[in-house]
Formats: C-alpha cells, structure tokens, sequence
C-alpha cells in the first residue's frame, strides 16, 4: 500500500509525524474547554449580580412593607 503522502524514514521524523495529529487534537480540546469555562464563569459572576439585585429590592419592598 503506498501512501498518498511522503512517510518521514528517520527516527525524529517519524516520532514528529505521529505526535503532530495528538498535540493538535489536545490543543483543540484545551482551547474548547477553556472557552466553556471561561462563559460559565462569567455567567455565574452576571447571576449573582442579578440574584444580590432581587435580593436588594425584595429587602427594600419588606422594609417599606413594615414602615
């Protein structure tokens, strides 16, 4: 079978020829999982801000409520 592409015949070139796709898989995985990460936790930050709001009105109508 011969391949469509040149197979490097040295040592150093066939340990780069097979890693390259690995590394290349991985960082694409980092790089995803970084961005997932990264929009959870400003989600949860833009959350509690919101929630800590609800709770200043919600505090601000019961004070009213008893005044």
């Amino acid at each position: 079978m011969t391949y469509p592409w040149r197979v490097p015949h040295s040592l150093i070139g066939g340990i780069v020829f097979s890693v390259t796709p690995t590394i290349l898989v991985g960082l694409i995985f980092w790089f995803a999982m970084r961005a997932i990460f990264r929009a959870d936790k400003s989600e949860r930050a833009v959350y509690s801000e919101i929630e800590a709001e609800e709770r200043a009105r919600a505090e601000a109508e019961e004070a009213a409520g008893r005044a």
